[in-house]
């Protein structure tokens, strides 16, 4: 038995919900008034799909009308029509409580009257086998909870339910009951750690109570208000009170972390155009701790406003990738975004921030799951796995690049190329079909034998408009491999057209030049584009040396093999160019590039092929530094400024004078 909340005020008789045998749901309103008896009339029947618990265990009304989402035993959600019942038509059976001496007929004798409806929208499992907790309605989106430590959010889409995020906010919280939207913006989660009954804040990441009442009760209650607390449970037969009275914090936040831990990786989306304000940018972050951050980081209140935190991955994140950015109107922006780190998993989202000047950082989020990929997602579904011993070692991905210009005009759906870079000593290609939302891996290599550090994936347009798809691949050697993936994207999309399930990986090719650049592993890659074909390719080693090249890329005069061909016309490095790792690096200007180390140094260098010169120092205040990102703007009056981001055990924004080759590099102020 449950009851099903309606939308608005609570009007008119309230929805009991009664799961019986066959998996049949019934549907009655129950209507009580002062001095009469209930009155119970038979509204609906609906079935669940098979399974071996086949019950429900909570349900709600839609507010779109005419809808019944619930939640099974089994972990699924279910959407139900009720349209057409008998609770708009004022037709049913009716039944009472009667009298001893003539009782009514019970309203169950005539439910085969009504048809038995089966769901519109089914996500069978969604919450694993121990089943959902709770269903709610929170503005346009749609809430679950359920025993498996998440909670997400869906929406509806053509009468389907469609996942948005999936958020796991505390570790160890395995069971959440039920989820509270406060006034003040918090949202609070209710549930089960051990044997403790707790309200969880995710907003502030902190235990707002702690109850020790044994843990996993089937029958409870909570309540809030401002002055106390009180928490009913039913234990041994008995009916337990817990009360406390609301005390004065001792304790203020001061700043509020982005993430637990080192932060590994981070990417400027873009820039929103606030009314009245500078423009705000949006970065993406990912860490040590398993989750990505969208967040604004203001250059003038030096402050960063988290918007949207990213909880699905079960390890590290070390790498991310943008693909298909774009700015409306300077108020929206769209992007689609890769993440991927340990446990070889990758993640892919679309991201769409906007204008909100009632949000805390006059922007807001909205993150839609799209597709996961992992590589030993087989070895999850083995049975009696526990048994056996698991002989590949566990992948990272160290780096991720988006193949960029690839078209999808042989396939009925758009499809996104991801290369990456794998712990392995692999090199991977993906391609992301988002009408499917399915994440498939296409091609790899292990030409390396070593681990892969970093990739990057550039195009060659020739002179009769055909495009060439080129990689890079640096591994801990020292070594620069480029790669033609034209012809291994060509095959992909043929075998995608003839398949409907998992593709077999085709072979990434051999590859067309390797450059030992380094004595050691290459930490950090950027190629910036030329005119005539030509490509710089700026790297950074663990030694703290930096080496530039440059690439040319022809046609082969063969007619029988008309393959590309690559020639490094020049060259030029420089040993210990910092004190430690180059983590960081990019290629401003043909003659103009930037570097940043763990030495806490971020240089300017002019480049010629006789020597690096060093224009300009300056010292930032991020340890670890882990990577580092820039973008061009162009301010009013033409001014041309660049921006770099740095992360590591910290986050800092710097901006950059208007560059030329004789000036110097001064910081024009910075936000950690």
């Amino acid at each position: 038995l449950s009851w099903a909340a309606r939308p608005g005020p609570a009007l008119g008789p309230a929805a009991l919900l009664v799961s019986g045998p066959g998996g049949t749901v019934l549907w009655m309103n129950v209507t009580c008034g002062p001095g009469t008896a209930p009155a119970v009339r038979l509204v609906g029947r609906y079935r669940l799909p098979p399974c071996k618990q086949r019950w429900h265990t909570c349900a709600t009304f839609l507010p779109q009308g005419g809808l019944l989402l619930c939640g099974d035993r089994r972990g699924s959600l279910l959407l139900f029509s009720c349209s057409g019942s008998s609770d708009s038509t004022d037709k049913g059976n009716l039944c009472s409580e009667g009298t001893e001496s003539q009782p009514e007929p019970s309203c169950f004798l005539h439910s085969e009257a009504l048809p038995l409806k089966d769901p519109l929208s089914m996500l069978f499992g969604l919450h694993g086998k121990t089943g959902v907790t709770s269903v709610a309605c929170r503005g346009d989106y749609i809430y679950s909870t359920g025993r498996d430590g998440c909670y997400r959010q869906l929406r509806l889409r053509d009468q389907q339910l469609e996942v948005l995020q999936k958020h796991r906010p505390c570790k160890g919280l395995q069971w959440i009951e039920e989820l509270r939207f406060m006034p003040d913006g918090d949202l609070l989660l209710l549930g089960f750690h051990a044997d403790n009954f707790v309200v969880w804040s995710t907003r502030n990441g902190v235990n707002l109570h702690c109850v020790p009442c044994g843990g996993g009760h089937r029958s409870w209650s909570y309540c809030s208000c401002p002055g106390a607390d009180a928490f009913a449970y039913i234990k041994h037969g008995d009916v337990m009170l817990y009360h406390s009275e609301a005390e004065p914090c001792e304790q203020q936040v001061l700043l509020v972390s982005l993430h637990g831990r080192e932060i590994t990786c981070v990417r400027h989306i873009g820039a929103l155009q606030v009314p009245g304000c500078h423009p705000v940018n949006i970065f993406i972050t990912g860490s040590e701790d398993t989750t990505a951050c969208v967040l604004t980081l203001s250059e003038l209140t030096r402050a960063a406003v988290p918007l949207a935190r990213l909880s699905d991955h079960i390890s590290s994140i070390r790498a991310l990738a943008l693909a298909d950015t774009a700015l409306h109107d300077g108020t929206q922006l769209c992007s689609l975004l890769f993440s991927a780190g340990g446990r070889a998993q990758i993640e892919c989202y679309r991201l769409q921030c906007a204008v909100d000047l009632e949000a805390e950082g006059m922007v807001s989020c909205q993150v839609a799951h799209m597709a996961s990929h992992r590589l030993d997602e087989h070895w999850d579904r083995m049975k009696n796995r526990h048994k056996l011993v698991k002989m590949d070692p566990e992948t990272r991905y160290m780096s991720l690049s988006v193949v960029c210009g690839t078209t999808s005009e042989q396939l009925p759906m758009p499809c996104t190329f991801l290369a990456a870079a794998c712990s392995d000593g692999s090199v991977r290609l993906f391609v992301l079909l988002e009408a499917a939302q399915k994440l498939l891996l296409v091609a790899e290599s292990f030409h390396h034998q070593r681990c892969v550090l970093k990739v990057e994936a550039f195009l060659h347009t020739q002179a009769e408009g055909k495009r060439k798809h080129l990689l890079c691949s640096a591994a801990t050697d020292g070594s620069i491999v480029f790669w033609d993936i034209t012809s291994t994207i060509t095959d992909a999309t043929e075998a995608l057209q003839h398949s409907e399930g998992e593709l077999r990986p085709l072979a990434l090719g051999t590859p067309l030049l390797t450059v030992m650049a380094h004595s050691c592993g290459v930490n950090s890659l950027h190629i910036q584009e030329l005119p005539e074909g030509r490509f710089l390719v700026a790297s950074g080693s663990d030694d703290g040396s930096i080496h530039v090249c440059l690439l040319e890329v022809t046609q082969s005069s063969d007619d029988a093999d008309p393959g590309t061909c690559l020639h490094i016309k020049e060259r030029v490095a420089r040993p210990c160019c910092h004190a430690a790792h180059v983590t960081g690096i990019r290629v401003l200007q043909p003659d103009l590039m930037l570097s940043a180390s763990v030495d806490q140094r971020l240089t300017l260098w002019r480049l010629s092929w006789d020597s690096l010169e060093e224009l300009s120092t300056t010292f930032f205040h991020v340890p670890d530094l882990a990577e580092l990102d820039c973008w061009e703007v162009v301010e009013a009056g033409g001014e041309q400024r660049w921006y770099c981001v740095l992360c590591g055990q910290g986050l800092e924004l710097l901006r950059c004078a208007a560059l030329d080759t004789h000036s110097k590099f001064p910081s024009q102020g910075n936000v950690q």
